[in-house]
This record gives structure tokens, sequence and C-alpha cells, in this order.
């Protein structure tokens, strides 16, 4: 048989080497088409392997899911759209989407989220669209935690555990349009003055403004979080409480009791300093006495001598 009538070993393996870069293979049990990979309601425990390298799209949601593997993950650089909504993912680890930097699209949702390492979204920086709503685990975030998502315009924080939030964790986000904050326990205390402001200032789009409300302190508890600001103002800069009055007292009585000290150590230096000098005085005074005395005795017997030498004496 010619070597023309079939196709050569180096073309069969040209061909072996695409297949594995395109990623011609598919996951058990999902659908890939077109450089997506659908993996819906398929009772997955961990990540799909034989992952399609090309991949651009991924829905994993509705799954059991507990983790996102790094290494697998970051060998779809071209992805763009993720979605895990409804797993049971724990954590996201730093450089979790060292891989991706693509992504545009991130959907954690309704997962076991309890917490997200400060740098687990650093090289996100063309995400757009960011969904952690519905992780009522997840009760703090880092203010490093959206550093470097700068092209991030829409975030869901909606039913988490957040009390709080640090106002500079959103600062450095010029261009976010839409801000989810409804379902959460806020905390609005003089720590949350800083981001009751930033969301007066920023005038970003609150669908579920009124749902957003304050859980703490009582007096303030049911108010809309962006109408507290100046209600925080007045309680924590301009407004004096009970303990403010306290420690006022504390500090006037600490005050007072100093100065009292003070007064009582500086009469007492005085009086022994006036002492000292009375008696310093006291001895000058008995020594130039004592002198005078004693001149006064020379000249007098200096006299009597003189007056005995000028009338001699009759025998």
């Amino acid at each position: 048989m010619p070597l023309t009538s079939g196709p050569g070993p180096r073309l069969l393996l040209f061909s072996f080497g695409m297949g594995l870069v395109s990623g011609s293979k598919c996951p058990n049990n999902c659908l890939c088409q077109d450089q997506e990979v659908f993996c819906i309601g398929k009772q997955l425990t961990e990540y799909p392997s034989d992952m399609p390298l090309n991949t651009r799209r991924l829905y994993l949601k509705d799954n059991r899911i507990t983790s996102l593997p790094a290494m697998q993950l970051g060998l779809l650089s071209d992805l763009v759209y993720l979605d895990c909504h409804n797993n049971r993912i724990q954590e996201v680890m730093d450089y979790t989407f060292i891989g991706v930097f693509k992504l545009i699209y991130l959907d954690l949702s309704s997962n076991n989220l309890t917490s997200i390492s400060p740098f687990s979204f650093s090289v996100l920086s063309n995400l757009v669209r960011l969904n952690i709503s519905n992780n009522p685990h997840l009760l703090s975030l880092d203010k490093y935690t959206f550093s470097n998502t700068t092209s991030l315009r829409f975030l869901d924080l909606r039913n988490t555990g957040l009390q709080t939030l640090d106002s500079d964790s959103l600062h450095h986000l010029l261009v976010l349009q839409t801000l989810y904050l409804s379902g959460n326990p806020w905390k609005c205390n003089c720590s949350f003055l800083d981001f009751a402001i930033y969301l007066i200032m920023t005038h970003l789009e609150h669908s579920d403004g009124q749902n957003a409300t304050c859980m703490e302190p009582e007096e303030l508890m049911g108010w809309p979080i962006k109408q507290v600001g100046n209600p925080l103002q007045y309680m924590c800069i301009t407004h004096l409480d009970h303990k403010d009055y306290i420690f006022l007292l504390l500090i006037g009585f600490c005050i007072f009791a100093a100065g009292t000290v003070a007064a009582w150590l500086t009469g007492v230096c005085a009086v022994l300093y006036q002492n000292a000098h009375r008696k310093s005085n006291g001895d000058d005074a008995e020594d130039e006495a004592g002198h005078r005395v004693y001149v006064t005795r020379q000249i007098f017997r200096s006299t009597t001598n003189l007056d005995q030498s000028r009338f001699p004496q009759l025998m």
C-alpha cells in the first residue's frame, strides 16, 4: 500500500496533539457543545475530570461539589463563564482561580461558604459579575477580597451572615453599578459609619434597598442601611451617651486627684524649703551677733587699757 493512500504517522501525531489541546473529551454524564459544558443536576460530588481545555462556559450548578481544584480549573485558560450555583463549596482558597484570568461571570451562590481568602479573586481583573448570595455562614469578608476586581459592575451579597463591611473593600470598584445587600444581620454601630457614608456618596443601584436593614442596635432596628448615615454621625460623633459621660467623669476625677496630689506635694516642698531657709538665716544671724559681741568686747578692752595707760596709778 502506497504511503499516500492513508494518513502518515506525523499527521496522526498532529491530530492526536490537537485533540488534547482542543479538549475533545467530555466528562461523564455531561453535555459538551460549542465550547460549553453542561453538568447540571448530575449529583456530582467533585469537580468533573476530562474537562475540554477549550471550554469557555462551564455549568456546574445543582450538584454536591465541595471544592474547586485550582490545578484542574486553571487549565481552562479560555473560561469566561462559571456557574457553581447550589453546591456544597465550603471555602474558596487563595489562587483558586489563578489560571482563569479571563473569567467574566462567576456564580458561587447557594453554597456552604464559611470563608473567602483575601486573594481568592486576585487574578480576576476582568470579572464583571459576581454572585456569592445565599451563603448564610459567610460571616465576614476581608477588605482585600475585591482588591483586584476593578471591572466589577454587579455584586450580590444577599442572605449571607455579614454583619458589617469595610468600606475600603469597595472604594476602588469605580465601575460598580449594582450592589445587593438585603437579608444580612447588619450591625449598625459606630464601626458601620464609614460604610453607611459610602452607600450615601456612591449612588449605587440598590433594588433591595428597603430590605437591607439594621438588626442592631435596638434604636436603629429596621432602618434601611442606606439611611443610617446621619443618625450614626449624631450617635458616634456629636452625641454623648451614658458611657461617654461616665468616661468623662472618670477623667475629671483623675485630673482632680492628680491636681490635688500635685498641690499637696508643692506645698510640702515649699514648707520644707522655707524651714531650711529660715534655719540657714538663723545660723547666719547668730554668727553675726556673736561676731558683734566679740568685736564690742575687744573695743571695750582696748578702751580700758588705753585709759589705764593715761592715768598713772597713785602710790
